[in-house]
């Protein structure tokens, strides 16, 4: 799985949630397996300094980037409607979150959800 979380800085996993998810200053990746953060990187948005359309920019970035789930503060109609286009899951979460708390519940919620699906299959 590949999380992106709009971030205020290039400081990773310490980094925290910022309130705007187009004009976010970067954007911290975390690609995770079996419950694990396997790597981090920090991109800047290309969009953040943009006075209109910043959201489908945004949007298209974290699509190239083959990201699986957006965790986010509040998403516009056209960014929200663009990420299930691309089918990329979304997630809100209050700004000034710290990325490590947030990618330790989007694991757990993950889990749970995979959990909840074996034991429905009609196998």
């Amino acid at each position: 799985m590949r999380i992106a979380v709009p971030t205020k800085s290039h400081d990773g996993l310490e980094d925290v949630v910022s309130e705007v998810f187009g004009k976010a200053k970067t954007f911290t990746i975390v690609d995770a397996e079996d419950d694990e953060v396997k790597n981090v990187q920090v991109v800047d948005n290309p969009a953040s300094s943009y006075d209109y359309g910043s959201g489908p920019v945004a949007v298209k970035t974290l699509a190239d980037l083959k990201v699986n789930l957006v965790v986010a503060n509040e998403l516009g109609p056209g960014a929200s409607g663009l990420l299930e286009h691309h089918n990329i899951r979304k997630i809100s979460v209050k700004p000034n979150t710290k990325v490590a708390d947030i990618i330790k519940e989007a694991l757990m919620r993950s889990k749970k959800r995979n959990k909840y699906k074996q034991k429905i299959s009609f196998d």
